[in-house]
């Protein structure tokens, strides 16, 4: 399952083991040929526990080894890993890698040309930056969780996908990958401060510019994009199950009530949010009038701007999903294949995620530790 390819290939990472987006960040880095080092915790688990590492899908892509850096030597061989390293990820909340003797002016100290990225939800500073939190909490704090939902009903999660890993991994990775590029220029590191909280109002950004405008209403489910409108949401068929229309173009809502057989409405009217509620209706009682399948015949592939609502179990198995091979199997679990695509250096998944200290002996080999020193790690307990 070794690739010897990728845009990032050559690039060596190490990662201090966490939760939530840096393990997510890490495997993007992996899956893009990075050779990326996992630093697991002696007796640390993860809160949502798996029954075998191989459904842990975000650890794909890297070996690990475990180290307790509390006993001798422990702390010392990270510094050893970090003097080869290109960039390091780690999740602490701030000043724990300080305390623990791997603090960036530490480690750049060692390796100038290091890239020192940090995760966290509220940041390395700011009132908050000391306080536990997940993904939730950082969302609250954007406005992103409270536009999401009805309009009777609290704000719904979103999952985890608009802080850990939105806002958080992928931030992330575009900030070390930024950094890097810097780097290969001015030969110099820095340190990547990603919060969570950071990354989530980015990601709001075009809401916040429609509000400044006028256009977008702090009201949950009153908007364009929020469910609210007709011709932007999902609606339940016959058989239970559910599509999603998103025809927000004049012209691609033409043909959506063409195609599903109601009257076209004055579309010089298509964003009078007062005409939304009964056109929303109209559509709902024709939506209900056949099963999902008989109305994917009827719209799936035209303009209408339509598709399906899918289950976990379902959505790698359609035929367009199968045919980009969105998803891949590795060792019997149905995952998310890398992305994006690459027409020269593509990238891939490394191996399946591994055993915490699966590669410890081999990982400290292969990044120039002796025989003897890796004895004498093994006698102070460090692994």
């Amino acid at each position: 399952m070794t690739i010897a390819s990728g845009p990032l290939h050559g690039l060596k990472i190490v990662e201090m083991a966490g939760i939530g987006p840096g393990p997510f960040c890490a495997m993007m880095l992996a899956d893009m040929g990075a050779e990326v080092i996992r630093v697991d915790r002696k007796g640390v688990a993860s809160p949502i526990a798996v029954p075998h590492p191989r459904f842990d899908v975000t650890t794909r892509g890297r070996r690990s080894l475990v180290l307790d850096l509390k006993k001798p030597g422990g702390a010392q061989s990270v510094l050893r890993l970090v003097d080869q390293a290109d960039a390091l990820i780690e999740g602490f909340r701030p000043g724990v890698m300080e305390r623990l003797g791997l603090g960036p002016e530490v480690c750049l100290a060692r390796n100038p040309r290091l890239i020192f990225g940090r995760m966290t939800g509220w940041g390395q500073t700011g009132p908050l930056a000391g306080a536990a939190g997940h993904d939730l909490n950082y969302i609250a704090l954007t406005g992103a969780l409270y536009a999401i939902g009805s309009a009777d009903r609290p704000p719904s999660p979103p999952l985890n996908l608009v802080g850990d890993y939105g806002g958080g991994a992928v931030m992330l990775a575009f900030g070390l990958v930024c950094a890097l590029f810097a780097a290969a220029r001015s030969g110099r590191g820095q340190v990547v401060d990603a919060a969570m909280t950071d990354g989530a109002a980015l990601l709001a950004s075009s809401m916040y510019g429609l509000k400044a405008a006028g256009v977008w209403s702090g009201e949950r489910a009153s908007n364009v994009l929020d469910g609210a409108a007709h011709f932007y949401g999902t609606y339940t068929c016959a058989d239970g199950k559910f599509v999603a229309i998103g025809a927000i173009e004049p012209h691609f809502f033409r043909l959506l009530c063409e195609r599903i057989g109601i009257e076209v409405p004055d579309l010089g009217g298509h964003f009078d949010r007062e005409t939304w509620p009964e056109l929303k209706r109209r559509i709902a009682a024709v939506i209900a009038t056949r099963t999902r399948a008989e109305w994917c015949e009827i719209l799936e592939g035209t303009d209408a701007c339509f598709a399906p609502v899918l289950d976990w179990d379902e959505a790698p198995a359609h035929p367009h999903n199968v045919a980009r091979g969105t998803f891949i199997e590795i060792d019997g679990v149905i995952q998310p294949a890398p992305a994006p695509r690459f027409s020269r250096t593509p990238g891939g998944v490394q191996r399946p995620p591994a055993e915490p200290g699966e590669h410890t002996e081999s990982v400290l080999a292969d990044w120039g530790f002796t025989p003897t020193e890796i004895e004498s790690l093994r006698g102070t307990g460090a692994i």
